[in-house]
């Protein structure tokens, strides 16, 4: 078999511990744990109480607030962090061949919280009244083709869906 070499260019994240990467390594460095009780709904019926939520998240301190308004939370955290990773890695767009330059991002099941509400929306108000953006903002790739567009890439864009196994 033969062996191939990754150079990873530029680091972005938004996670649990820190709203960018040198945050989140600190906070790594430091021992904080990013798990705590939930409150992005009220689990007191559910036997689990814990997760691990990225807090004290807005994403009008990221996006314009226009721009993050048709986007879900997955989505955003995807185009907060690649901006990151493409900031640090120095790449400079203009002076590449966007047809050469891709992204591949996987994604573990997209919005559920969307679905949900969409769900919600359509058994009180009839489907009809479901959103039409509801397919196009839920779907696991659009975090995918959102960075693509973001960064002008026009090469290959793809996202394999591999649930936990995703961030690696």
């Amino acid at each position: 078999m033969e062996k191939r070499r990754v150079v990873i260019t530029g680091i972005g994240a938004i996670t649990p511990i820190g709203h960018s990467a040198p945050e989140s390594w600190s906070a790594v460095c430091r021992g904080i744990c990013g798990i705590g009780p939930i409150t992005a709904y009220d689990p007191s019926g559910q036997k689990v109480k814990l997760a691990a939520e990225v807090k004290d998240y807005r994403a009008e301190d990221f996006l314009d607030k226009k721009e993050a308004k048709h986007m879900e939370r997955f989505t955003q955290f995807a185009l907060i962090a690649a901006r990151e990773a493409l900031t640090d890695s120095g790449l400079a767009i203009e002076r590449e061949d966007a047809e050469r330059c891709g992204v591949i991002l996987s994604s573990g099941i997209g919005s559920l919280s969307n679905t949900e509400r969409e769900h919600d929306r359509g058994t009180e108000r009839g489907f009809d009244k479901v959103s039409p953006f509801y397919i196009p903002s839920t779907i696991c790739n659009m975090a995918a083709g959102q960075v693509a567009i973001d960064a002008g890439f026009r090469g290959m864009c793809s996202c394999p869906v591999t649930a936990c196994a995703g961030g690696t």
